[in-house]
Protein backbone atom coordinates (compact mmCIF):
# COMPACT_ATOMS: atom_id res chain seq x y z
CA UNK A 1 0.00 0.00 0.00
CA UNK A 2 1.70 3.66 -1.19
CA UNK A 3 1.85 5.98 1.87
CA UNK A 4 0.84 9.78 0.93
CA UNK A 5 1.84 12.71 3.54
CA UNK A 6 -0.63 14.86 2.77
CA UNK A 7 -0.48 18.97 3.83
CA UNK A 8 -2.92 20.99 3.77
CA UNK A 9 -3.41 24.10 5.74
CA UNK A 10 -7.29 23.36 5.53
CA UNK A 11 -8.80 21.33 7.58
CA UNK A 12 -11.96 20.48 5.24
CA UNK A 13 -9.90 19.73 2.48
CA UNK A 14 -6.89 17.98 4.04
CA UNK A 15 -10.16 15.61 4.91
CA UNK A 16 -11.99 15.70 1.81
CA UNK A 17 -8.19 14.79 0.32
CA UNK A 18 -7.51 12.05 2.86
CA UNK A 19 -11.25 10.58 2.00
CA UNK A 20 -10.55 10.43 -1.80
CA UNK A 21 -7.34 8.77 -0.99
CA UNK A 22 -8.38 6.38 1.45
CA UNK A 23 -11.20 5.08 -0.68
CA UNK A 24 -8.46 4.70 -3.76
CA UNK A 25 -6.74 1.88 -0.63
CA UNK A 26 -4.28 4.69 0.14
CA UNK A 27 -2.44 5.21 3.24
CA UNK A 28 -2.73 8.20 4.57
CA UNK A 29 -0.63 10.96 7.03
CA UNK A 30 -1.87 14.32 6.89
CA UNK A 31 -0.71 17.85 8.81
CA UNK A 32 -1.85 21.34 8.52
CA UNK A 33 1.47 22.64 8.26
CA UNK A 34 5.03 22.45 6.25
CA UNK A 35 7.64 22.59 9.03
CA UNK A 36 5.47 19.43 10.35
CA UNK A 37 5.37 18.36 7.01
CA UNK A 38 9.19 18.49 6.73
CA UNK A 39 9.44 16.29 10.03
CA UNK A 40 7.07 13.82 8.84
CA UNK A 41 8.72 13.81 5.34
CA UNK A 42 11.97 12.56 6.64
CA UNK A 43 9.91 10.25 9.42
CA UNK A 44 7.09 8.57 7.61
CA UNK A 45 9.12 8.32 4.15
CA UNK A 46 5.71 8.50 2.17
CA UNK A 47 5.94 7.63 -1.25
CA UNK A 48 4.15 10.73 -2.51
CA UNK A 49 3.74 13.91 -0.82
CA UNK A 50 0.59 15.93 -1.42
CA UNK A 51 0.49 20.01 -0.72
CA UNK A 52 -0.75 23.08 -1.07
CA UNK A 53 0.82 26.09 -2.27
CA UNK A 54 -0.76 28.60 0.12
CA UNK A 55 -0.39 28.40 3.66
CA UNK A 56 0.31 30.56 6.79
CA UNK A 57 4.20 30.35 7.69
CA UNK A 58 6.20 27.98 5.24
CA UNK A 59 4.37 27.85 1.89
CA UNK A 60 4.09 25.32 -0.67
CA UNK A 61 6.47 26.48 -2.85
CA UNK A 62 9.06 26.65 0.19
CA UNK A 63 8.23 23.71 1.31
CA UNK A 64 8.93 21.90 -2.25
CA UNK A 65 12.24 23.54 -2.38
CA UNK A 66 12.84 22.08 0.88
CA UNK A 67 12.11 18.56 0.31
CA UNK A 68 14.50 19.03 -2.53
CA UNK A 69 17.22 19.65 -0.30
CA UNK A 70 17.46 16.67 2.04
CA UNK A 71 19.18 13.74 1.06
CA UNK A 72 16.04 11.69 2.93
CA UNK A 73 13.07 13.53 1.11
CA UNK A 74 14.65 15.04 -2.27
CA UNK A 75 13.74 12.00 -4.20
CA UNK A 76 9.76 11.82 -3.15
CA UNK A 77 7.42 12.75 -6.32
CA UNK A 78 5.22 16.01 -5.05
CA UNK A 79 2.20 16.86 -6.26
CA UNK A 80 0.70 19.97 -5.57
CA UNK A 81 -3.24 20.91 -4.96
CA UNK A 82 -4.21 24.17 -5.44
CA UNK A 83 -6.21 27.42 -6.28
CA UNK A 84 -3.39 29.22 -8.17
CA UNK A 85 -3.66 28.21 -11.66
CA UNK A 86 -1.67 30.75 -13.23
CA UNK A 87 1.05 29.95 -15.88
CA UNK A 88 3.96 31.44 -13.59
CA UNK A 89 2.62 29.99 -10.52
CA UNK A 90 3.35 26.39 -12.46
CA UNK A 91 6.52 27.53 -13.73
CA UNK A 92 7.53 28.28 -10.39
CA UNK A 93 5.93 25.13 -9.12
CA UNK A 94 7.64 23.31 -11.28
CA UNK A 95 10.87 24.88 -10.64
CA UNK A 96 10.63 24.02 -7.08
CA UNK A 97 10.47 20.18 -7.45
CA UNK A 98 6.43 20.12 -8.07
CA UNK A 99 6.42 16.87 -10.28
CA UNK A 100 2.26 17.05 -10.55
CA UNK A 101 0.11 20.67 -10.77
CA UNK A 102 -3.84 20.33 -9.90
CA UNK A 103 -5.90 23.33 -9.56
CA UNK A 104 -8.73 23.53 -7.11
CA UNK A 105 -11.72 22.45 -7.38
CA UNK A 106 -10.68 19.42 -8.66
CA UNK A 107 -12.31 16.02 -8.63
CA UNK A 108 -11.21 12.61 -7.15
CA UNK A 109 -10.90 10.89 -10.61
CA UNK A 110 -8.27 14.26 -11.09
CA UNK A 111 -6.04 13.60 -8.16
CA UNK A 112 -6.21 10.12 -8.31
CA UNK A 113 -4.74 10.51 -11.70
CA UNK A 114 -2.45 12.87 -10.99
CA UNK A 115 -1.38 10.20 -8.40
CA UNK A 116 -0.69 7.21 -11.06
CA UNK A 117 1.22 9.10 -13.08
CA UNK A 118 3.70 10.06 -10.75
CA UNK A 119 3.70 6.88 -9.75
CA UNK A 120 3.97 5.55 -13.46
CA UNK A 121 7.08 7.51 -13.50
CA UNK A 122 8.62 6.03 -10.24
Amino acid sequence: MKKILVVEDSQSERDLITLYLEQNNYQVVSTNNAADGMELAAKEKPDIIITDITMEGVNGFEFCRLLKVYPDTENIPIIACTARDRDMDRFWGQKQGIDVYITKPYSQVDLINAIESVIKQD
